[in-house]
């Protein structure tokens, strides 16, 4: 199995990404063979491993690779220029003639500085895939410059023939070049993670009991409390005990909408607190905070497997073995057709640059790292490759309701207006009173009302009766927020068929009395997020069928079904149930569960693929295959769409890295010859190396 290792495997502290691993084996010359070992995945225990020495480490790890490879090809090309100037067949093309006592010798001397030194990547390499026997791209290139650096220098101590020394550090500059421009692309293609390790602070404000101190953030113990002042990154997850502010968590989530924060709100180390100072208690330190987490998903997401890289492997190494067998054979040919030694040799080199697999082992890897960054940055996590990219043949979409296609809590979502008062000064009125209370009613009652832009106004003599509701005076009258059973009790007259029809549709109805007399009624319930109606529209329009899953009562799951334009439902499922519903539905489509993670894991785990959506800082939800980090159940739509993208691109990759060989091994074996079409090794390479430039690039264009 041939494939660039640095690309999927992961280091032994797992935060080595594919750039690291890369660069690593460049430098080495191991850049063809397979990892062995088991993966880990994770950062050190502590934050600050990850954010601060750790990416320093990597950082320089990174820089010292680029400059080895550029260290190399600037030194080469510094020989390679005389090594052009001594060349006779330089000399008479271009018209000139340099020679002197040695100077062969001297241009043997210049050249084997450039074949073990420039070239030295590579024969490394070559024998690292001998050893694990399995040839690669280092194989073929090692081979080349092998036999073209053996038989000039043969040549000149004597064996009669012609050397081609400046085909060989020609060639062997353009490899390290092409190397090292691949090495550019591929940091910036898993720069992610690189980028995701960069956004924790360093250090925290710690609040002791004498005053407040400066420290390193992997100091910070569970319990203790830290302020964030104005304008600073939140240094690590926790629960807000004094203060309010927004928070910029876009960096983390993809959200770009500041999100408010007051008493009780959770918070992300790494996002950025805005205009008020915060007092956080910590919740979560090393690897169980947010960050590191998404750090570990976003490892596992680019190590994991692609079945489509599968087939690249293969591809790989059977056009290594053609390389092989066509440069060996096309050397046999020009010999028995009368040709010199020379010039099958050069032959024989030709073709096996340009056959190197190099774009071959790139063209999966690179558009894995560059959709799995692509997806992190928008708050998609992908844990499982094969499932994501199941993800594009999806013919269903199974919903849960409760969290999901729904907020999950109390909202109003009918007022009736029982006295020709209006249904926003019923609104405005039941809020009123509800303000002062906490009870979740009274929450729901207030929320909706501010999302319908009606501001409370302050109640007076206000009350709240245990068990019947709450009282008081707004505006000078005297009001009274009840359930329908305070009615029954004090024989209070109420014939509405619509506050009826809320009851028996599961819905949670309150009265609102003036004097004794009621005026309006609230129907509480779950309401539908309004990304909802938009995620089933798009999914829908993508010829995807949409299902609810839930376990509340036919007639709410009716009623929610109804108002999104589902194609089906099931009700009063359940938890245990839910995953035989799920098998139910794979017997007619390829489906993808979206749930909370919590009792929907069975089901997540049944279905083709597992979707868990909304789950904060619970990122690492262990049955889910991708997670949708904010609540937002059009990121399904997002994740379906990328797939698609992702395997289009791995598609045209492959096309072209194995497509260009079609008409490149033939041109390198010389079969135009006779029309005065030859390349050079030299030009070989330069073919292959833009093979690999092309299918780079075009991973990249993923991001459009």
């Amino acid at each position: 199995m041939i494939r660039d290792r640095g690309l999927m495997d992961m280091s032994e502290d797992g935060s080595q990404g594919l750039s690291d691993r890369k660069g690593e084996e460049m430098a080495s010359g191991h850049h063809g063979s397979e990892g062995g070992g088991e993966a880990h995945v994770g950062g050190g225990d502590e934050p600050h491993d990850m954010g601060g020495r750790e990416a320093h480490r990597r950082g320089g790890h990174h820089g010292r690779m680029l400059q080895d490879f550029k260290k190399r090809f600037f030194v080469s090309i510094a020989f390679t220029v005389p090594v052009l100037a001594l060349s006779p067949m330089i000399q008479s093309f271009l018209g000139f003639e340099i020679v002197f006592q040695g100077s062969f010798q001297l241009l043997f001397a210049l050249s084997s500085i450039v074949y073990f030194y420039g070239g030295w990547p590579f024969l490394k390499g070559f024998s690292t895939e001998l050893r694990e026997k399995k040839p690669g791209m280092m194989t073929l290139i090692a081979v080349a410059i092998s036999v073209a650096y053996l038989y000039s220098s043969a040549v000149v101590f004597g064996l009669a023939g012609k050397f081609f020394f400046w085909e060989l550090v020609t060639l062997i500059d353009i490899m390290l070049l092409g190397h090292w421009v691949e090495m550019r692309s591929i940091m910036g293609a898993s720069r992610a993670l690189e980028e995701l390790v960069k956004i924790m602070p360093s250090e925290a404000h710690l609040i002791r009991d004498d005053g407040v101190e400066d420290v390193g953030i992997d100091l910070l113990k569970l319990g203790e409390r830290v302020m964030v002042k104005p304008g600073e990154k939140v240094p690590v997850d926790g629960i807000v005990l004094e203060g309010k502010s927004s928070v910029n968590e876009s960096l983390l989530t993809g959200e770009s909408k500041p999100v408010g924060k007051e008493e009780g709100s959770q918070v992300i180390g790494g996002s950025i607190n805005g205009e008020g100072s915060l007092i956080v208690e910590v919740s979560k330190t090393g690897r169980g905070t947010y960050l590191s987490q998404v750090v570990d998903l976003v490892s596992q997401a680019q190590e994991s497997r692609s079945k489509t890289q599968d087939l690249a492997d293969r591809a790989a190494l059977l056009l290594t073995l053609i390389a092989l067998s066509v440069g060996a054979i096309t050397f046999a040919a020009w010999l028995h057709y009368g040709r010199e030694f020379a010039f099958a040799i050069e032959r024989a080199v030709t073709v096996m640059v340009i056959t190197c697999p190099h774009a071959l082992g790139l063209a999966i890897p690179l558009v894995v790292a560059v959709s799995t960054s692509l997806a992190a940055n928008s708050g998609l996590l992908i844990r499982d490759r094969g499932s994501f990219e199941r993800a594009r043949g999806l013919e269903a979409v199974v919903f849960d309701k409760t969290g999901t296609l729904t907020r999950g809590e109390f909202g109003v979502t009918e007022v009736i207006d029982l006295a020709g008062v209006g249904e926003d000064e019923v609104l405005r009125l039941a809020a009123s009173l509800e303000a002062k209370s906490e009870h979740s009613i009274a929450r729901g009652v207030v929320k909706s009302a501010e999302e319908e832009g009606i501001s409370p106004d302050p109640a007076d003599e206000f009350e709240s009766m245990a068990g019947k509701g709450v009282s008081g005076t707004v505006d000078g009258r005297r009001l009274l927020v009840t359930s329908p059973g305070y009615l029954e009790e004090e024989g209070i007259r109420l014939d509405d068929d619509r506050v009826q029809a809320a009851k028996e549709g599961g819905k949670t109805v309150v009265i609102l009395l003036e004097d004794e007399k009621p005026i309006g009624a609230l129907a509480l319930g779950d309401s539908v997020r309004p990304e909802s109606k938009e995620a089933v529209k798009r999914l829908k329009s993508m010829g995807i069928r949409c299902i609810m899953l839930t376990g509340d009562n036919r007639y709410v799951a009716e009623e929610v079904a109804g108002e999104l334009g589902l194609d089906e439902f099931f009700a009063e499922v359940l938890p245990h149930q839910k995953a035989e519903k799920i098998r139910e539905v794979q017997e007619r489509y390829r489906v993808a569960m979206v749930g909370d993670g919590v009792n929907d894991a069975p089901a997540l785990a049944e279905a083709d693929v597992g979707i868990a959506i909304g789950a904060g800082t619970d990122v690492a939800v262990e049955t889910a295959d991708i997670i949708l980090v904010r609540n937002d159940p059009r990121d399904v739509v997002s994740i379906i769409g990328l797939s698609k993208k992702t395997y289009s691109k791995m598609f045209e990759n492959l096309i072209w890295a194995t497509g260009y060989n079609a008409f490149a091994i033939p041109l390198a074996a010389g079969v135009l010859y006779g029309y005065g079409i030859l390349l050079s090794p030299a030009v070989g390479a330069v073919l292959m190396s833009l093979s690999t430039v092309i299918v780079a690039v075009n991973a990249k264009l993923l991001k459009m």
